[in-house]
């Protein structure tokens, strides 16, 4: 079985196919027997859909005909569960997938309910049938789609991982934390609801402030641990899939990072892409910090931790909500220009204008009968930062071929070295 994937199709205008470069990159997208991509904006037309209170950022929305200009590159299973599904409510979540339907495309990870946002979306090919399902650890409390009950209609929204997170610290560190706390009361409404037995009591040795957990430790760290509920359900995707699918792709879009850096995954992350290896899936493709996260193969399967954007158009918005402009200090009398002038600082700052962030992959793989990687390779992308309008934020094969030697020097301590040959990074572990 053979296999492509690209990262976050941010698209906010209209592709026309015969770009000078566009070719290549179809044809290597062609290569996949299963060809998947994460399209983290929304559909609906002007007028069509409210804003939330919250975005994933900038409040990315484009007409239903670009997800189509999106297919043109040769894709043929798709989610849009990230962080901007609900950019535009619950009732723009919910044109988005109706539209996507419109272009009879396998798509997961949304759904009107828990149980249909949780459920694989399954591809015939000639090579096997693949099963993908797409999880979200960056997301408002809000976007989680609602378990329906005997008597409730289910809460529309995305398939989420949440994750605790936990602060240890040195018992003179956490005393001082404790000290602080209790001297501003920045617990005492918690704690009169929890004598009144509406919060379970803390743990021995735990200390809350707000909503941060610290706990004597002999090193002072963050750790991050999947929730379980969480996990049990992915699982149980996992084994449907199993029952219908030759080979099971996880998607996980996640910005959380361990460390300094945002090339460094969360721990939570980590333990995600073993869980779901463990459990039966054959590859873990991860997205949404717009940039080349590490790859590692586990138990001879791949895990790419980010392969950063396919495409990356946040100047081309056509209008915000009022929201968005009050957040600059502006109103919707002003431009759009204005806008984004003014949250870039005049255009000097962002994903936009970062070298880095416009630096991306498309990993192709093959597998053998048993669901196991036999080769791996990755075609270097950049994304088209100057010259025509028309071209900005656009995949072309990379001239500049610098960022391979960062993906190699960031993949080594997990095993896999990446290596150029020919026009191609080559994979080893």
């Amino acid at each position: 079985m053979k296999f492509t994937a690209c990262g976050d199709a941010i698209i906010q205008r209209r592709i026309y196919e015969g770009y000078e470069g566009f070719d290549d990159i179809r044809d290597y997208i062609m290569k996949g027997d299963a060809r998947i991509f994460n399209f983290e904006s929304t559909l609906n037309y002007e007028g069509e859909c409210f804003a939330s209170q919250f975005s994933g950022g900038t409040y990315v929305r484009t007409n239903p005909e670009m997800f189509g200009d999106c297919l043109k590159y040769g894709f043929n299973m798709t989610s849009f569960n990230n962080n901007h599904a609900m950019d535009f409510s619950y009732e723009g979540l919910l044109k988005t997938k109706d539209y996507i339907d419109e272009y009879d495309i396998p798509q997961c990870g949304v759904g009107r309910n828990l149980g249909e946002a949780s459920a694989p979306c399954y591809l015939d090919t000639k090579s096997g049938r693949v099963a993908l399902i797409s999880v979200n650890s960056t997301f408002n409390p809000a976007m989680m789609a609602g378990e329906q009950s005997r008597r409730v209609i289910g809460r529309p929204g995305i398939n989420g991982l949440r994750f605790n997170q936990t602060i240890y610290v040195t018992k003179e560190q956490f005393d001082a934390v404790k000290n602080l706390g209790d001297s501003i009361g920045i617990n005492v409404y918690n704690d009169i609801i929890r004598k009144e037995g509406y919060l379970k009591p803390l743990a021995e040795g735990t200390y809350e402030m707000d909503n941060l957990v610290f706990k004597v430790g002999e090193e002072t760290k963050i750790v991050t641990e999947c929730n379980k509920e969480d996990l049990e359900r992915i699982k149980k995707s996992i084994y449907e899939a199993k029952l219908q699918a030759d080979y099971i792709i996880i998607t996980l879009h996640s910005h959380e990072i361990s460390g300094t850096e945002k090339e460094t995954p969360a721990d939570f992350i980590e333990e995600f892409a073993h869980f779901c290896i463990d459990n039966g899936a054959n590859a873990v493709v991860g997205h949404g910090p717009h940039l080349l996260r590490p790859i590692e193969i586990y138990k001879k399967r791949p895990i790419f931790y980010s392969i950063g954007d396919f495409i990356l158009q946040l100047y081309n918005i056509d209008f915000a909500p009022e929201d968005f402009f009050k957040k600059q200090g502006l109103n919707s009398d002003d431009t759009v220009h204005d806008l984004l002038r003014l949250r870039s600082a005049d255009f000097t700052r962002g994903l936009m204008i970062d070298k880095k962030m416009n630096e991306t992959v498309i990993p192709y793989w093959e597998t053998d009968e048993n669901g196991d990687l036999t080769y791996l390779e990755l075609l270097p992308v950049e994304l088209s930062m100057n010259g025509l309008k028309s071209h900005e934020g656009l995949p072309y094969i990379a001239s500049d071929l610098s960022f391979i030697d960062r993906l190699d020097k960031i993949s080594r301590p997990y095993g896999t070295e990446v290596k150029m040959q020919g026009n191609v990074a080559v994979c080893k572990w």
